[in-house]
């Protein structure tokens, strides 16, 4: 078991401070989110969470993923590795979230549906509001049918700025 403790990196985006967690021995990223170290780091395992926590200066591949996708590279953060706990059908509709096409959505039903289980809508809607990988597994990109924004984690106006980033309507200011 690695008790190396994680590596946190706070990185500019287009919807604003963007606070990393990874495992420095492999890059993994292991929580993110728009929100504080300290806020973040409690969503974490008991496990992870034991290793501690070791500020980074902003470089390493996970920071330059997320300086190209803000200069507007929205596939960078496809490219980065990330792992969190979550049971079969919700693995497979993180999975899934990693196949949306930045500037492109689906509903929680076309995301259940593609997880492989068209009835389990609410559960899609869970994996969504479990995921602590935001936006490397890009739940924002998961509408209500319709079109409506729903929920999102770290507020709406994240969502939005998101999307819109991945529209091409906003950059890092």
């Amino acid at each position: 078991m690695t008790t190396t403790p994680l590596s946190v990196q706070v990185l500019a985006t287009p919807a604003g401070p963007l606070t990393v967690i990874s495992s420095p021995e492999d890059d993994v990223v292991r929580a993110a989110g728009f929100t504080p170290v300290d806020v973040l780091a409690a969503r974490l395992g008991a496990v992870l969470r034991a290793r501690g926590i070791r500020s980074e200066p902003g470089n390493g591949p996970v920071a330059d993923a997320v300086r190209r996708y803000a200069d507007g590279d929205l596939d960078a953060l496809d490219a980065v590795a990330v792992e969190q706990p979550g049971g079969p059908f919700t693995q497979r509709a993180w999975q899934v979230m990693r196949t949306i096409a930045p500037g492109s959505t689906l509903t929680y039903a076309e995301l259940a549906q593609a997880a492989g289980n068209p009835a389990a809508v609410r559960a899609a809607g869970s994996a969504c509001a479990r995921n602590l990988i935001a936006p490397f597994v890009p739940c924002h990109r998961v509408l209500r049918t319709g079109g409506a924004m729903g929920g999102y984690y770290y507020g709406l106006d994240v969502k939005r700025a998101l999307l819109a980033h991945e529209a091409g309507l906003l950059s890092v200011a």
